[in-house]
This record gives structure tokens, C-alpha cells and sequence, in this order.
């Protein structure tokens, strides 16, 4: 008789068949010789099949299980009754058990499959074509079957659960607790999930759907954390697949676990240093709090380090370090002089590791290359009742867009500093102001309502640090300073200028633009349009 509700879940269900069709066969054999050994009959298809059969294993093929062949280039093999229908049948339900019977239907217990490659081919660049061809078809819906029916059927989606798999089998005389399928089951969907969000994202790129009706994203758990920004926040780190450089793909080669905090100011850092090509020489950015408080250019990396320290040594204490050419065994001496939480740059040296070493505390990661600054991406936030989503900041200047409004020229040494400034400003929360000198920031006024109060909180804070250090005079004198945004008033440059700076970068677009102009022109000073801006909230 049909069930008229669903009944109460079943506990322990014995593993007696399994199919399995993966494309990714790491451990395979392993994992399928262990399921043999306790009696579970195996059935595969096409490649997977061979394999098994090659390593000495009995195997059914589905096309004996299906009475079809499979066909059509593989495209139609698992997409049949008798494979559905073993994934579906709820096997306390009366009417579905005649109907396996009546139509010759076997159970399946166990359903293990991985998907085409389809993220691997997107991403090594094939053609529109090939990346159609590694859109899975069958593996989804079998996954999607399976996993609904966790109530009776068991679905591995992913290598790392095979241990786990035959440990639960193990401890329950070969058969498994509906919990463990429960999670199976969650797991499973999250890979279809995340499969599907990757086949329409290449989709809405590959036919240029700049914004498609749907939007979505997926990721992969990389570790949980702590805990979030702050201690009563639950917090994870997921990665997204794209294989960018940085804290996703780097190597920790000591300290503590990463945080929420630490994650996000190490990736700020390494973005940031990274627009500064390491074949034009060594740079440095020291961030705290996501805003970096020293960014400098150096003849060797220990200068860079030491010439961004020197632009806010009191922020500098507890931040984030990242570099934008190997660590070597001088600049982690320096490094070690102050408490610093994460250091990060494209490799290492032994004498640099061996150095960090006695610093137990202090995190050191290492990448194989320096993120793209100009690559495409997407970059998204989420608002009450969704998110907002849009192209990363690639935006660059070449020497062409750069417009001088001003009656004096910049020098040759301001222009140089100008775009140095004006990179460092693509990175600083807004309102950004960045006074620069030498290749170095001398000043940073972050994150504040009024753009003028970040060009005083700029000038200030190198005023203190040249009474720190020593100098003669403000940092800033004979600087020059970069604005994210346009100035709406004369003010904040003219407080630039009275700290003593000789030129200005900023987009322009101002209605009062010809005041602005006009006050540089009546202090001398040099000023340049770019006509792009850099917000970054």
C-alpha cells in the first residue's frame, strides 16, 4: 500500500551496490578493492569501468544494467530507469517496491560520481566548444536523485569522503546511519549547486550577459575560522576556484591559524603590492585594517620594507606586510624588530624561513606568482535582501590619459610620484589622500566623510612621524599628493598645499573644477586630471 506521508527515517541501510562513474579517479582503486572486500557489487561506466577492471575488479557495466548501450559520444548512458530508478525507489513504499520488481529494477545504494571538468577547462582556456562538451549531464541528475533520496542511498561527490565512507561502513557492520547520509546529501547538492553557478558564470561571459537575470556563487570550504570580525561572529573561509595568487593559493609556513581579519588585510596587502612590477625593482606595503599604512619603492626589498615603515611607524605595529619580490634574509631581521602579524610575497628564502622561524607567532605565506592587477573579475557585497555585484577595480593609467590642467608641468620626479600615489589611492578606503615623496607614502588619510579632513589627518600624521624619526621638517614638504575622487572645493587642496606639497593627481569632474585649478595656479603648484576615480568602500 503507498505510503500516505512520509515515514520515520531508517537508521542503518547495508551498502549492497554501488555505481560508480568519476572523472577524477584519485583513490579510486583503493576505495572501490575496500568495497569489494565487503561484498558491495560494483557498476560503472565506460572509462571508470576499465579502470576498475584493469586493477583486477569485477565490474558490471550500466549498459548491461540498462539494456542500452551508451551512446551518442557518451552523452546518454546513466540517464535510465533502471538507474534512476534504483536511485529513487523508497524502499519501504509499497508501490515502489512492485514496481522494481515488475520492471526488473535494482536497488543502488551507493552512487559515486564526480563531474566533467568543466572549472578545469574554463580555466585553461579552451575553446566555447570544449567547454560545452565538459558540461555534465547525466552525473548531476544522478547526484540530485540520489541525494534526494538520502533517506535509503548514499552519494560521494567528492575523493575525500572515501575514507570516511568505509570508516562509517566499518563501524556499522557495512551499512551506514542516516546522519552520515544526511551529510552526504548536503555535500552532494552543494557540488551541483556550485557546479551549475560555474557553467552560468562562464555562460553570461562567454556571450558577453554582463548582468544575467540570475546571479550565482559557489564556493569550496577552505578552513572555518575562529571566528569572524569579532568574536561573537561565526566565520568561515571558502575559495572560489579561480586560482588567483594570493591567501587562497599561498603556503603558510608557520605561525597560528589565519583569522577573518588577518585573511582579509593579507589579500588587501597583496593586491595592493602587486601593481607595483617587480621587474622596475622592490616595493613593500605594510596594511592595517585593510588600509595600508606605508607603501614604498626600494633599491633592495629592506629598503622598501624599512621606507614604508617610516611612513606610520605606530600603525605599522601589529599590521600585515606584503612584498611584491621574494623575502630575503635582511628584510625578515627588519621585519622581526616589531610585532607583525602576516608577511606575504611571491617565495622565500631558507635564511628569510629560517629567521621567521624563532618568531613563533608570525604567519609567513608564500605564493608562486603576484596577482593580476588588470585581470577581469568580479567583486561582490552583500546589502539587506542581496548583493551587489560588479567588476573588479582593474582600472589603470597609461601615460596618454594623464591631463595637465595647471600652468606649470609636473617634474619628471612629481609625475613619477603622482602615479605612484594615485596606485596606492586605488587601494586606500574612501575618502583616500596619499601625500608621496621619493617613491614612498608619507601620509595617508583613509576612510573619512570629508575629503579634506583626510588631507589633514594625512599631513598631520606625517608630521608626527618626522618628529618621530627625527626629521627636519614635515614629510610632506616637497611632496606631492593623489585624491581617489575630485575635489568639490578648493579647500582640501589648498590644505594640501600649505603641508607643503608641489603637485596633485586627481580625476576631476568637479563643478568647481576651475576653482580648484585656480587655487594650484596661484601656489604653483602642478596638477593633473585623470579622469577615472578609485571609491572603494
Amino acid at each position: 500500500m503507498h505510503s500516505a506521508s512520509p515515514s520515520a527515517p531508517v537508521n542503518l541501510v547495508p551498502v549492497g551496490r554501488a555505481l560508480i562513474s568519476v572523472s577524477d579517479k584519485t583513490g579510486l582503486l583503493d576505495f572501490a578493492r575496500a568495497l569489494a572486500t565487503q561484498g558491495v557489487e560494483l557498476i560503472s561506466t565506460g572509462g571508470t569501468a576499465q579502470t576498475l577492471r584493469t586493477a583486477g575488479l569485477k565490474v558490471r557495466d550500466v549498459a548491461e544494467v540498462t539494456g542500452f548501450p551508451e551512446m551518442m559520444d557518451g552523452r546518454v548512458k546513466t540517464l535510465h530507469p533502471m538507474v534512476h530508478g534504483g536511485l529513487l525507489a523508497l524502499r519501504d513504499d509499497d508501490e515502489h517496491l512492485v514496481a522494481m520488481a515488475a520492471h526488473g529494477i535494482e536497488p543502488i545504494d551507493l552512487l559515486v560520481v564526480n563531474l566533467y571538468p568543466f572549472e578545469q577547462t574554463v580555466a585553461r582556456g579552451a575553446s566555447y566548444v570544449d567547454c560545452i562538451e565538459n558540461i555534465d549531464i547525466g552525473g548531476p541528475a544522478m547526484i540530485r536523485a540520489a541525494a534526494k533520496n538520502h533517506k535509503f542511498v548514499n552519494v560521494v561527490t567528492d575523493p575525500q569522503d572515501y575514507d570516511a565512507v568505509l570508516a562509517e561502513m566499518k563501524a556499522n557492520d557495512g551499512a551506514t546511519s542516516y546522519a552520515f547520509r544526511q551529510k552526504l546529501a548536503l555535500t552532494a547538492y552543494s557540488r551541483t549547486g556550485a557546479y551549475d553557478a560555474a557553467v552560468s558564470a562562464w555562460m553570461a561571459g562567454a556571450i558577453k550577459e554582463e548582468a544575467p537575470r540570475r546571479r550565482a556563487f559557489a564556493g569550496t570550504l577552505a578552513q572555518t575560522l575562529r571566528y569572524g570580525e569579532n568574536p561573537h561572529q561565526k566565520a568561515a573561509f571558502y575559495t572560489d576556484g579561480t586560482q588567483r595568487p594570493g591567501v587562497a593559493t599561498a603556503q603558510q609556513w608557520q605561525g597560528k591559524e589565519l583569522s577573518y581579519n588577518n585573511i582579509n588585510d593579507t589579500d588587501a596587502a597583496f593586491e595592493l603590492v602587486a601593481e607595483f612590477d617587480p621587474a622596475q625593482g622592490p616595493a613593500c606595503a605594510i596594511i592595517k585594517h585593510a588600509n595600508p599604512c606605508g607603501v614604498a619603492r626600494g633599491a633592495t626589498m629592506s629598503e622598501a620594507y624599512a621606507r614604508a615603515f617610516d611612513c606610520d611607524r605606530t600603525s605599522a605595529f601589529g599590521g600585515i606586510i606584503a612584498l611584491n619580490q621574494p623575502l630575503d634574509e635582511a628584510t625578515a631581521q627588519k621585519i622581526t624588530e616589531i610585532f607583525t602579524e602576516v608577511v606575504i610575497a611571491p617565495g622565500a628564502t631558507p635564511e628569510a624561513r629560517a629567521v621567521f622561524a624563532a618568531k613563533k607567532n608570525l604567519r609567513l605565506l608564500t605564493t608562486d606568482r603576484l596577482p593580476d592587477p588588470k585581470a577581469k573579475g568580479l567583486a561582490w557585497k552583500q546589502v539587506a535582501g542581496g548583493f551587489l555585484v560588479q567588476d573588479r577595480d582593474n582600472g589603470a593609467l597609461s601615460m596618454a590619459d594623464l591631463k595637465v590642467v595647471t600652468k606649470r608641468q609636473p617634474t619628471e620626479d612629481e609625475l613619477r610620484d603622482l602615479l605612484f600615489a594615485w596606485t596606492v589611492a586605488k587601494h586606500v578606503k574612501s575618502n583616500a589622500i596619499i601625500y608621496v615623496k621619493d617613491g614612498a607614502t608619507v601620509g595617508v588619510g583613509a576612510g573619512q566623510m570629508s575629503r579634506v579632513d583626510s588631507t589633514r589627518i594625512a599631513a598631520r600624521k606625517a608630521q608626527d612621524m618626522a618628529e618621530a624619526i627625527g626629521a627636519p621638517g614635515p614629510l610632506t614638504q616637497g611632496s606631492v599628493v593623489a585624491s581617489d575622487a575630485f575635489f568639490p572645493f578648493a579647500d582640501g587642496l589648498i590644505t594640501a598645499a600649505e603641508a607643503g606639497a608641489t603637485a596633485i593627481i586627481q580625476p576631476g569632474g568637479s563643478m568647481r573644477d576651475d576653482e580648484v585649478i585656480a587655487a594650484a595656479d596661484e601656489r604653483g603648484l602642478a596638477m593633473i586630471f585623470t579622469g577615472m576615480r578609485h571609491f572603494r568602500h
